[in-house]
């Protein structure tokens, strides 16, 4: 059983900062491109950033800038730090991974939970 689970989300002040996790666990072969998407109240979720196996990044226009995706292989872990928080960033952020499993063929997509970001005076 793969699992994703994030953290760091919460209520924070326009400028603000909030760094977000998301950790893979469970029994897998490797973690392919990763990335993470948000849905606010009324809206399609939306690519906000990923990134692959090694370095290369892509970010939605609306927070190139000011979020930042990165990820720590040895631990299964990808983050997002945001700054310079707007009130349009509210929303629940959720984490994405492109996962090979042992003996499977393919690879499979795995979602988290989501965490809800909150930015607001």
């Amino acid at each position: 059983q793969v699992q994703l689970v994030e953290s760091g989300g919460g209520l924070v002040q326009p400028g603000g900062s909030l760094r977000l996790s998301c950790a893979a666990s469970g029994i897998f072969s490797s973690i392919n491109a990763m990335a993470w998407y948000r849905q606010a109240p009324g809206k399609h979720r939306e690519l906000v950033a990923a990134i692959t196996t090694g370095t290369s990044t892509n970010y939605a226009d609306s927070v190139k800038g000011r979020f930042t995706i990165s990820r720590d292989n040895t631990q299964n872990t990808m983050y997002l730090q945001m700054n310079s928080l707007k009130p349009e960033d509210t929303a629940v952020y959720y984490c994405d991974a492109k996962i090979t499993r042992f003996g499977v063929a393919g690879v499979y997509d795995y979602w988290g939970q989501g965490t809800q970001v909150t930015v607001s005076s």
